[in-house]
């Protein structure tokens, strides 16, 4: 294979279009369900790793960041939004719906899921 964008396309090197998901989580006795579109992991997610790791961000909330985004592809949230330090008032996202988040990013990125074997 000659790389270009072209043969890089036809073997799906690229994360696409975001991926429509639901997901519900628990806030206090209620629970709620939203409609979020999840981005496959690519350079923005290896970006926001190599901050974190460099001690520039949380890898966590730069996962979250790099990955939730609008139906046109543009981040839902800042690493900031995440932590609580855009808004300390507003303070960090919801434990329970992070989770929810993470959850979904894993999902729609097979994450934690070996491929099966060969026999």
């Amino acid at each position: 294979m000659e790389l270009s964008i072209e043969s890089l396309q036809q073997q799906g090197a690229f994360s696409g279009a975001p991926v429509q998901r639901s997901i519900t989580w628990q806030q206090g006795e209620q629970e709620l369900t939203a409609t979020v579109y999840i981005r496959r992991l690519s350079y923005y997610s290896a970006v926001n790793d190599v901050a974190a790791l460099r001690g520039e961000g949380d890898v966590i909330a730069g996962r979250i960041a790099a990955c939730v985004v609008d139906a046109a592809g543009k981040p839902v949230f800042t690493p900031a939004d995440i932590t609580g330090e855009a808004d300390p008032e507003r303070g960090p996202l919801n434990a329970n719906l992070t989770q929810a988040l993470l959850l979904e990013i894993g999902a729609v990125n097979n994450l934690g899921k070996t491929p099966s074997s060969a026999t």
